[in-house]
């Protein structure tokens, strides 16, 4: 996530008391071993896009693989959640799904355009568009603390497009990829917003189990029509989607969702933040991307930002 949508979901949900550690492992070792395994999604989707994998492929089979580990779970344990449900909680769900695959989509697709850096930065400016959407849609007060962070956001995001504005690389288009990683988090507001109701409801597994798979089925129903191929050898490439599914889809937020709850409220945004930075790092050493100091200044304005953003949300 990226932010990519689950990472906030789990915050979204951080408000329980915290809870007793029962398993003698530090939940500060449970953050950081989360922000690792989210770091490694773009690489693997470079990694898989680099064998030959369509993004959308990749967004499609990354939703369809997560859901399918996550659903003997929620069926075992979350059936009379599920039997609750109305036509109309089912409709949101499709909904809510929906802008999530398209989430997903946009951003997996701005990899192949501009760096990991951009991309990753830019995904994360989702909390921007959930706030004004939530200004918009329902009326909620934006602070001071909040319109500050958000006028940080805006200039650093402005300053890593500018940054790329310069690039030329063949196979390459920054401006392009910079606008997919933004329409990605354009995307996730939505999907808060049509959802929250929803959210209140149900678990977070049965909620998140829904919703992965509302939008696996949007995915998979445009992959079908978009003619999109697989190719002859995609071994390879699919190794690298389980991983993606596995490692930073699970591995990552499931240890987010368990370290968060045991933790006070201002570890929250530890997620957010980490995953721009441990993405970059990562970026540097497996990929050979380098990073120019307007893009650090840049980056640092949105993380600023979206930290100032989430605790003046937070405390209002």
């Amino acid at each position: 996530m990226s932010v990519n949508g689950f990472a906030a979901v789990i915050i979204q949900h951080v408000s329980a008391p915290t809870q007793t550690n029962t398993f003698g492992i530090s939940p500060v070792f449970g953050i950081a071993l989360g922000v690792v395994a989210v770091s490694t999604a773009s690489i693997f989707i470079r990694f898989a896009q680099q064998a030959g994998l369509h993004s959308l492929v990749i967004a499609a089979l990354r939703l369809t693989f997560a859901s399918a580990v996550l659903l003997p779970f929620a069926l075992s344990r979350c059936r009379s959640e599920y039997r609750a449900l109305t036509a109309r909680d089912l409709g949101i769900a499709l909904v809510s799904g929906a802008f999530l695959g398209a989430h997903f989509a946009t951003w997996i697709l701005s990899l192949a355009y501009t760096s990991v850096v951009s991309s990753v930065v830019l995904v994360t400016l989702s909390p921007l568009f959930v706030a004004v959407g939530s200004a918009l849609v329902l009326r909620e007060r934006l602070t001071a603390p909040v319109l500050i962070g958000m006028a940080l956001a805006v200039g650093g995001g402005v300053a890593i497009g500018l940054a790329d504005g310069g690039q030329t690389e063949a196979g390459r288009n920054p401006l392009l990829g910079n606008v997919l990683a933004l329409t990605g988090a354009i995307c996730v507001a939505p999907y808060f917003i049509i959802g929250r109701a929803l959210r209140e409801r149900l678990s977070l597994l049965a909620y998140v189990t829904l919703v992965y798979g509302a939008a696996a089925l949007a995915l998979l129903i445009v992959w079908m029509f978009s003619g999109v191929p697989m190719p002859n050898e995609a071994l390879r490439g699919l190794t690298w989607v389980v991983l993606l599914a596995l490692v930073p889809q699970l591995i990552g937020h499931t240890s987010f969702n368990w370290s968060l709850r045991r933790l006070p409220a201002v570890y929250a945004t530890v997620p957010v933040l980490g995953e721009p930075v441990g993405s970059s790092v990562l970026a540097v050493i497996f990929l050979g991307e380098t990073i120019s100091l307007p893009m650090v200044i840049g980056a640092a304005l949105v993380l600023t930002g979206i930290a100032m953003m989430s605790i003046g949300r937070a405390s209002s």
